[in-house]
């Protein structure tokens, strides 16, 4: 007999979050869509200058074994 308040309950939610429009940052979407974002600063790793793994890749490709 408690499934009428449950039910009640789960209707009232879904109604609530079906009419919910939160106010929308458009300039901050904007920004992110044209990538420019503030800048973060890079964890990117340079690349190694040691490349003894290429280079005998390298001349295997070209046929200089």
């Amino acid at each position: 007999m408690g499934r009428g308040r449950a039910k009640a309950k789960q209707t009232k939610v879904a109604r609530e979050l079906k009419y919910y429009s939160p106010d929308t940052d458009l300039s901050s979407l904007e920004r992110e869509l044209h990538g420019s974002a503030p800048s973060l600063p890079s964890t990117r790793v340079a690349p190694s200058s040691d490349t003894d793994e290429d280079d005998d890749y390298d001349k295997w490709a070209s046929g200089r074994r």
